[in-house]
């Protein structure tokens, strides 16, 4: 069994208004197990908080790195932390 974790994610590139947020909750789900959510900020950044097992979480970020995600990422920024709870599912905020 392994540790759950707390993934926080800052996603560079154009991502903001191409779907960005809804296809990574979809693969959230997709992966089963996590929680958290998707924000777009106010410098055309994504931020990416994903709470779960650390295989699952490591896969979401490599998705966000190198997957098939709409829109151009220019690069992925992450911390490692642990679990803080209170999400209800993947939200898009």
């Amino acid at each position: 069994m392994s540790e759950d974790v707390r993934l926080v994610a800052w996603v560079r590139g154009r991502v903001q208004g191409v779907g960005f947020r809804w296809f990574t909750r979809a693969k959230a789900l997709e992966l089963g197990a996590l929680s958290g959510f998707a924000l777009n900020l106010g410098d055309g950044r994504v931020q990416v908080v994903a709470e779960g097992p650390r295989p699952r979480c490591e896969a979401l970020l490599d998705w966000l790195r190198d997957g098939d995600t709409p829109g151009r990422v220019d690069g992925v920024t992450e911390i490692w932390d642990t679990p803080r709870g209170g999400y209800d599912g993947f939200a898009i905020r």
